[in-house]
């Protein structure tokens, strides 16, 4: 199990979390993508996971309303894969949004990435629906957790 440092980025790291995406996932997308997609969304979260000093991963997520975080992307280098670093991004992202006042967090994953699928299930999240998304032409399975709230 990799021990990653999580670090909290803020905008001006857009290209990073790009740089990021590209190594992990196709299509590629460009910068623009990212700054559209960040655009005028509440509480934008981006955490960078590093071994080494080196980013090997990193998520990104934003307010769906008030009581619920969405959980848009996450993802780890293929050389660092099944070490935890992708459960070490969503329990910081979990422990974020909690403190916030969160009470749910959200995320929806493509069901043929088996792996990801197991690693919510194994942190608690449930299946509360699946939805088709036109781009890819497959369906995406919405997952949902409740983080509860912190009471100060």
């Amino acid at each position: 199990m990799a021990n990653a440092d999580i670090i909290m980025v803020g905008p001006t790291e857009t290209k990073l979390i790009g740089e990021l995406y590209n190594q992990v996932f196709a299509p590629r997308r460009d910068i623009a993508f990212f700054e559209r997609r960040f655009k005028s969304r509440a509480n934008l979260l981006n955490l960078i996971a590093e071994v080494d000093n080196r980013p090997v991963g990193f998520l990104s997520g934003f307010e769906l309303k008030p009581s619920t975080w969405f959980n848009w992307l996450v993802g780890v280098l293929p050389e660092f894969r099944r070490a935890g670093i992708a459960s070490q991004l969503c329990e910081a992202e979990q422990a974020w949004a909690r403190d916030r006042g969160y009470s749910h967090v959200r995320m929806e994953c493509h069901n043929q990435h088996r792996p990801v699928l197991h690693m919510l299930i194994r942190q608690g999240f449930d299946i509360v629906g699946v939805r088709w998304d036109s781009e890819r032409q497959n369906n995406l399975v919405i997952f949902e957790k409740e983080i509860g709230m912190t009471v100060d």
